[in-house]
């Protein structure tokens, strides 16, 4: 996947700027309290612009310098690839996270979305 997959204000006017969309969402990606997550469609319906495998692929390719680990796939499983270092935040942020079953790959936790996710209260005010 390139940038071409990203909406036309995601695509950087130099090859070392960031893109607009990118900036937009890492910053509402810095703007999760701890211990709250926001889906990678719930990013893009904050924006009104994309969709989550957008969200997913700014994440992917920028989301390191931000709290990655607040932008989550809305079933709630941890990030592949990543489960332990973002468990380590979830934890140390009190993250509200459901017990993994036996059956669970690994007995890994997920998060508990009901309790977990933030619905961006506040946007009107930082929001343009």
């Amino acid at each position: 996947m390139s940038e071409e997959s990203l909406p036309d204000t995601a695509r950087p006017e130099r090859a070392d700027a960031l893109p607009e969309y990118a900036e937009r969402v890492l910053e509402v990606a810095e703007l999760i309290p701890p211990g709250r997550v926001m889906t990678y469609g719930d990013v893009a319906e904050w924006l009104e612009e994309g969709g989550p495998r957008q969200v997913g692929r700014v994440m992917a390719l920028y989301g390191g310098a931000v709290p990655w680990w607040r932008v989550v796939r809305a079933d709630g499983v941890l990030l592949p690839g990543h489960e332990l270092r973002a468990l380590e935040h979830y934890r140390a942020e009190g993250t509200p996270l459901k017990e993994a079953s036996r059956a669970a790959e690994g007995h890994l936790p997920r998060l508990d979305m009901r309790r977990a996710r933030w619905d961006g209260g506040g946007r009107a005010q930082v929001h343009t």
